[in-house]
């Protein structure tokens, strides 16, 4: 979604991609439980950057962010193999991070294995 602007050049598209980057919390209210999987992993996530620990998902976060740039600059050149790959390596590395982030919840929660999700 957010190679679409930068793909066609277009600040119209931009700015609808900004909107939902705005509202996308708003629009979510509190989940119910914390048993499912994204739960956990955005407040492990929430808490993981109040703590800032120097660990392997911080190494994880780093490489998603180069091959997020990497599609950005794929995006601007037009090159849509290459785009693919780098947003596809993203994405990859994003949900390795995001399951780091559901541990890191688990383990400061108090529980360790989680809170009966999986």
């Amino acid at each position: 979604m957010m190679l679409v602007p930068v793909w066609r050049r277009s600040w119209r598209d931009a700015a609808f991609v900004g909107a939902w980057m705005a509202v996308n919390p708003v629009v979510f209210g509190k989940p119910a439980h914390e048993r499912a999987w994204s739960t956990r992993a955005m407040l492990g996530e929430e808490r993981w950057i109040e703590e800032r620990p120097m660990d392997a998902a911080m190494a994880v976060n780093a490489a998603a962010t180069v091959a997020g740039v990497g599609a950005m600059v794929a995006a601007r050149r037009r090159r849509a193999v290459p785009a693919a790959v780098a947003a596809a390596a993203q994405m990859g590395l994003l949900l390795a991070y995001w399951e780091l982030m559901a541990r890191y919840h688990d383990t400061r929660h108090g529980n360790g294995a989680g809170r009966g999700a999986r």
